[in-house]
């Protein structure tokens, strides 16, 4: 019996390797965790707040260290071990995880508090996910890293259908406070398996070269390749004005479809199944040739499916939409990541995937900052409606300048 094309053997073929299997399973149970924290989060500030620019600028808060530290995470992750570094990172944010779990368990917690997790939570990942990303090409061989890299995002992307739609019900049931908790116990997972990997050396030997140095390298070799360039500009368009949407459902679930936390978990959860599928595509493809317009396509569908999000308030038809969001806004995020993968040199990949990490997660923060606000003033469905015309704009304009047929 043949197995239709989505599950073909290809899909999983980096899953034979034992310590690559280990870390994707590990991962994907703490992605959950904090998928499932980032909406109670949310839901936790609008509920103390009603405000959706407070939801903007706790979101600015916690992304923001990524954009501020992620370069020098990339410079840390090409000169020190890069398991340390995420065992490190990963005991930081369970710490996070469980404090806030309590206040929030014994009524103590209030927004300033949701604030301060929020940045320490962000630095760990400003220091930690270059490490964590470059982390997967010491557990596969080189022929089987694409298909790693997409997995990884399938992991990612599953807890977004997954995470969101358990927090949403445990909210619902109880309150935010044992989805921190949760989300506390996944870190632990997370480290308890790490320590079943043995650790790698680091790609290079500590020298005397200041750090601006070795930044400047990884900045030097990526804005010499055009595709590089081009790639991580859609990626920073992606969080810029693609993402944050997600931001201001709490807003939408409740404004435009008179909803609470489970409808917030459905309209999530919908995005999450459409990027869950975008990055299955993704890791059952047989060439990665054509990455460079598959970049610019998705970009393109993604700002039409905003646009058309925005103007319907009808649940069953929202959700399709987003899902067609989901799966576009992913597969371009991860068909970027896969390409700079694949061209960068490994004793430079830390600092070029950190590039990648600021130019996506980075600009997210300033996305969600000026969504909020914007949404303060001309309404959440026109907020998204502007987000999704730049995007499909930007992406057409892509399509139409930058050169095809990417050598990998």
């Amino acid at each position: 019996m043949n197995l239709p094309p989505l599950f073909s053997a290809r899909l999983l073929r980096s899953l034979r390797h034992r310590e690559f299997r280990l870390y994707f399973t590990a991962q994907a149970i703490s992605v959950t965790g904090t998928w499932m924290q980032n909406v109670a989060q949310a839901w936790l500030v609008y509920r103390l707040t009603g405000s959706s620019l407070m939801l903007g600028l706790t979101s600015f808060a916690g992304l923001a260290p990524i954009l501020l530290g992620g370069l020098y995470g990339g410079v840390l992750a090409d000169r020190i071990s890069r398991h340390r570094l995420s065992v490190l990172s990963h005991r930081i944010a369970m710490l996070q995880a469980f404090a806030l779990g309590l206040l929030t368990l014994f009524k103590l917690v209030e927004v300033w508090h949701v604030i301060v997790f929020a940045v320490i939570l962000g630095t760990t990942h400003a220091f930690g996910m270059p490490a964590r990303h470059a982390f997967i090409s010491e557990l596969v061989p080189r022929e089987d890293l694409t298909n790693a890299i997409a997995l990884h995002s399938t992991a990612f992307n599953a807890a977004r259908f997954t995470g969101p739609a358990l927090a949403g019900w445990i909210v619902y049931l109880s309150n935010e406070g044992p989805v921190f908790v949760i989300n506390g116990f996944t870190y632990l997972f997370f480290l308890v398996v790490l320590q079943q990997i043995s650790p790698r050396q680091p790609s290079n030997e500590t020298s005397g070269k200041s750090v601006t140095f070795w930044i400047k390298q990884g900045a030097s070799y990526a804005w010499q390749h055009i595709n590089i360039r081009a790639a991580l500009f859609m990626v920073a368009l992606a969080g810029l004005v693609g993402t944050p949407y997600a931001v201001l459902m709490p807003v939408i679930a409740d404004k435009v479809f008179h909803g609470g936390p489970g409808t917030l978990g459905i309209l999530l959860g919908a995005s999450g199944i459409g990027s869950l599928l975008g990055a299955l595509v993704l890791a059952n493809r047989g060439t990665m040739q054509g990455l460079d317009t598959v970049i610019g396509a998705t970009g393109l569908l993604a700002g039409i499916a905003l646009m058309l999000f925005s103007a319907t308030q009808t649940l069953w038809v929202a959700m399709p939409l987003l899902a067609l969001a989901g799966f576009c806004l992913t597969t371009l995020v991860a068909s970027g990541n896969t390409l700079i993968q694949l061209i960068v040199p490994n004793e430079l990949r830390g600092r070029v995937i950190s590039l990648f990490s600021v130019a996506f997660i980075g600009a997210s923060p300033i996305g969600n900052l000026m969504a909020g606000a914007l949404a303060e003033s001309i309404a959440v469905t026109n907020t998204v409606l502007v987000c999704g015309a730049i995007c499909a704009l930007l992406s057409t304009v892509y399509l139409l300048t930058v050169p095809r047929g990417t050598e990998l």
